[in-house]
């Protein structure tokens, strides 16, 4: 339970006595976000989730939510699980909440992956008018199409949990669309004391692959990594190759 009295939903798997690793998923979605790939780190790491608040098992009032916020929660979550530091990977929404969360905790994070992220504010890349008009597109079948070339290549066949959380409602839904427009946090990316990751897929357009430069100047001693031909949904559908990455990332040494 979060300081407010609101009761989140967490889930924890892989090794009881591993290191913990806090995977933080993109907006408007659930811990259903990281299906399929979790798996792939449940061998060496104490994975840990959690429903955001107003998707999952994660509901209650609704209010002016906001990454700084859900960093906030994260950090409950961290601390409820044993404390840091722990290794977190944020993705899209994820990773603007992952942030704030090493910037504000750093206690809390010992190493942090941030992909198809943005710093947000004025000085974000923000995705273009055809993309929004598609994304506001009120037939649902069209938004659905949308977003399968948005976070896919052509060559993709699987089956996606990236689509949002279909529990959630139009308040809900809503509050999220908003936490994720308001976020800014350029100021304090300086403050992120944790070796970071940067990824993106070069072909992003959802959040475009210009924020990745910006992310990793930004952060001390950053790294980049930018994969080519993938989308925003990158990590999922090239998943054998950016497991690896991440892996090789968590397991290194201090720069």
């Amino acid at each position: 339970m979060t300081d407010d009295g609101f009761r989140l939903a967490v889930q924890a798997s892989g090794r009881a006595d591993g290191p913990v690793l806090l995977l933080l998923p993109g907006q408007a979605n659930s811990h259903t976000w990281w299906t399929g790939l979790r798996e792939r780190f449940e061998d060496r790491f104490h994975v840990v989730t959690f429903d955001y608040r107003g998707t999952g098992d994660s509901r209650g009032p609704v209010a002016d939510w906001t990454t700084a916020g859900f960093a906030a929660d994260a950090a409950a979550v961290l601390t409820a699980v044993g404390g840091g530091p722990a290794a977190v990977y944020g993705t899209s929404m994820g990773g603007r909440v992952a942030q704030f969360l090493a910037a504000r905790h750093p206690g809390l994070v010992g190493r942090l992956v941030l992909a198809c992220t943005s710093p947000g504010g004025r000085h974000a890349r923000e995705r273009g008018s055809e993309v929004r008009r598609g994304l506001a597109d009120p037939d649902g079948a069209a938004r659905l199409r949308t977003l399968r070339a948005l976070f896919y290549t052509d060559a993709w066949t699987g089956h996606s949990h990236l689509f949002g959380d279909p529990g959630m409602t139009a308040e809900e839904s809503r509050a999220h669309l908003r936490a994720s427009n308001r976020h800014d946090a350029w100021a304090e990316l300086p403050l992120i004391q944790a070796p970071t990751l940067v990824l993106h897929g070069a072909d992003d357009r959802m959040v475009p692959a210009a924020n990745a430069p910006l992310l990793a100047e930004r952060i001390p001693g950053a790294r980049l990594y930018l994969h080519e031909g993938g989308r925003h949904g990158f990590f999922d559908e090239f998943a054998d190759e950016i497991v690896p990455v991440i892996d090789e990332f968590l397991g290194g040494e201090e720069p």
